[in-house]
């Protein structure tokens, strides 16, 4: 198993979902680490139900965010891993997109990735060391049907951890991302059954992804094991596309 004891994480988003799946698979690990979540309360529950400290953190907010990475760093000593997993999902046709639709998820998909990775890039510029992953999505990298505000984003952070992998490596930092497919999360719940059919029939695995599955592949990225990798997208989709 990955060893990870004797590293301080911290990852945003991460009352649910892949966030807390990957904070667990962390904790597992044998890592320090620390989660965040918009509700200070519901952050220190799902830290508590993992082994972790929760947080509460809004990555729309460039100050706060770069205050509590400083702290966490402050706290521990260092920070060695970051993953940057708060993000919405809100989907609308075109002609439906309303201005706030896109003011939201811009600046949380995008803005709030970038705040993340800027200030963990500080904090590890310290030590010369650190993995950064970011959260994808394979719309982002193909496109979907009603969700054209939703693919820009997660486009967008996908050349974040491009560019900034090209931009730190020298530092000895590393940034990868990861290109979920379909996964069962509670930004899924709401689709029909009928559309959980017809993505699992189109997936070669013939079935949907589940957190813990995006976890170990985050939990390998941030390794040892996964020394010489960086600047990659990569895609946890169950083949769906190929």
């Amino acid at each position: 198993m990955t060893d990870l004891s004797g590293r301080v994480a911290l990852v945003t988003g991460g009352t649910r979902g892949i966030g807390l799946a990957t904070a667990r698979a962390l904790v597992e690990a044998g890592a320090t680490v620390v989660l965040t979540g918009r509700d200070e309360a519901r952050a220190k529950e799902a830290a508590a139900s993992v082994g972790a400290s929760g947080l509460a953190l809004d990555v729309t907010d460039a100050k706060a965010v770069s205050s509590l990475v400083r702290g966490v760093a402050k706290e521990h000593g260092k920070l060695d891993i970051v993953v940057a997993n708060a993000g919405i999902m809100e989907d609308a046709l075109l002609g439906m997109i309303k201005e706030d639709l896109v003011d939201t998820t811009l600046s949380t998909n995008v803005a709030g990735t970038l705040h993340t990775v800027q200030a963990a890039a500080r904090a590890m510029m310290r030590k010369k060391s650190g993995a950064i992953v970011v959260l994808a999505s394979i719309v982002g990298e193909h496109g979907s049907a009603g969700q054209t505000v939703y693919a820009a984003s997660k486009a967008a952070v996908a050349n974040i951890a491009r560019s900034a992998a090209k931009e730190l490596g020298r530092s000895g930092i590393r940034v990868n991302a990861v290109a979920p497919g379909v996964i069962e999360t509670d930004l899924t719940a709401g689709l029909s059954e009928d559309a959980k059919a017809e993505n699992a029939g189109k997936t070669p695995l013939g079935r949907l992804g589940r957190p813990e599955e995006v976890a170990k592949a985050i939990r390998f990225l941030v390794s040892d094991e996964a020394s010489f990798i960086t600047g990659q997208v990569l895609g946890i989709d169950g083949g769906l596309v190929l």
